[in-house]
């Protein structure tokens, strides 16, 4: 059922253009060179964690659809729940109003979250969670009349598009346009194993008394090639940055709800964030929404008489009632004991497929976290986004049913949590036939 013949572009009539040249027409794709791109592939229905295409094709999501999807495509419970919503408040504006909707899913994030966490503000994605956050923390410290301007953060980062986002992440071929406008950050290297004391002795000079707030995402940078590393170091760095009052910023936009086999990495840590920065899977990938939270004292900063310290930041579709309904749905999915099943049963798989990963010769750096599982393909020019070798990869995979995007020479698993052992087992026998062929 899974195996895929050949993908072709079959060229249709003139006067009646494909989906995917329709498209072409029209449309301007993320992260994507126009130019040279092949059409894109129409997928018409999903369920589970197969997507089916066009013409028959399916296709195994093992990266949840740009890491948003926890529970399974087209989810009825989700479906069920948004539905009733639809028909009973589709939006309406946050500032001055409320909804049940909004009202309890912060209620119902709050416990679960780090025991410092009080107050939800609420976003339209991962990159504007970020934006929030450093709004928060650079108004926190003007607002208590001790301005500070310096951010901490990792080299190689990734926290999203916008221009905050951009500017508190790595700096790459992707900002490299945008880099005269990007505000000044000092960047620590991630501190992978065998690095921690170098990082620890770099971020002790760093971390002064001018210094905002760090930012991190907690124990796997996603887009940065998923680095990863331990909590005990995460702990020493949060430590060093509260000596002189940084606030800390922890990005669980990719990290959370169970991604790390536990409900968040933070909860791997002694110390607690400031402020988290919350996305993607909040919803179960329904559709967009973003939280940034933060403990009380941040909260209280902005308590005051003088309107000037008001936060001044808002979305039209701030704590829209579908959204909001959604990550409720998907939240009580998530806290499910069948969930929690499924986070343990993808890791054991991830964790005895890693044994057979670090036989092979086309591999490096085998790693894992929960239901990540990531490792290097060995490739002639090093470990760039634009190596060749991830053209390949994708290829290969995808003409066999398994839809996996590598980031550069970085091939990573993140499947949606109801992915079945033979749907895991197939993906991995995929994986393997790549490795062959590499070797070759």
């Amino acid at each position: 059922m899974l195996s895929n013949s050949t993908l072709s572009n079959s060229l249709p009539s003139s006067n009646n253009p494909s989906l995917a040249e329709r498209d072409k027409a029209v449309i301007w794709h993320p992260f994507t060179q126009m130019q040279t791109a092949p059409l894109p592939i129409p997928i018409v229905r999903a369920e589970g964690s197969v997507l089916y295409g066009a013409n028959g094709q399916t296709y195994l999501d093992m990266i949840s659809s740009w890491w948003v999807n926890l529970h399974g495509h087209a989810h009825p419970y989700i479906a069920e729940r948004v539905a009733a919503q639809l028909r009973t408040l589709e939006h309406v504006i946050f500032a001055g109003f409320t909804h049940e909707p909004a009202v309890e899913l912060a209620e119902r994030l709050l416990p679960v979250l780090p025991s410092n966490q009080a107050k939800v503000f609420y976003s339209d994605n991962g990159s504007t969670a970020v934006e929030v956050a450093l709004k928060m923390a650079f108004q926190y410290w003007h607002n208590l009349g001790q301005p500070r301007q310096k951010v901490i953060a990792l080299d190689g980062a990734y926290h999203g598009d916008t221009f905050g986002a951009m500017a508190v992440g790595g700096r790459s071929a992707f900002t490299a346009p945008f880099a005269p406008f990007l505000f000044d950050v000092d960047y620590i290297p991630a501190p992978v194993p065998g690095q921690e004391e170098a990082v620890l002795q770099l971020a002790e000079s760093l971390f002064t008394e001018d210094v905002a707030a760090f930012i991190v995402e907690p124990l796997v940078q996603g887009a940065g090639g998923m680095i990863m590393y331990e909590p005990d170091v995460l702990d020493r760095l949060f430590q060093l940055a509260r000596r002189n009052g940084a606030l800390i910023i922890a990005d669980e936009v990719m990290t959370g709800f169970g991604r790390t086999g536990r409900l968040f990495a933070s909860h791997y840590l002694k110390e607690k964030p400031d402020l988290m920065c919350l996305s993607k899977g909040l919803t179960g990938g329904t559709m967009a929404l973003g939280v940034t939270t933060c403990a009380q004292p941040i909260y209280d900063a902005f308590l005051s008489d003088d309107k000037f310290k008001t936060l001044f930041h808002g979305h039209s579709f701030t704590a829209n009632p579908l959204a909001c309904t959604a990550a409720l749905a998907s939240l009580d999915l998530t806290l499910s004991e069948a969930t929690l099943a499924n986070l343990e049963r993808i890791a054991a798989h991830h964790a005895a497929f890693r044994q057979r990963l670090s036989r092979s010769g086309a591999v490096a750096s085998v790693r894992q976290r929960g239901t990540l599982l990531a490792f290097d393909l060995v490739a002639e020019g090093g470990t760039s986004y634009f190596n060749t070798i991830r053209d390949v990869a994708y290829n290969f995979l995808l003409e066999r049913g398994v839809l996996m995007r590598p980031l550069g020479n970085v091939l990573y698993f993140m499947p949606p949590y109801c992915t079945s052992d033979e749907q895991l087992q197939y993906a991995y026998d995929q994986v393997e036939a790549l490795l062959s062929e590499l070797c070759r």
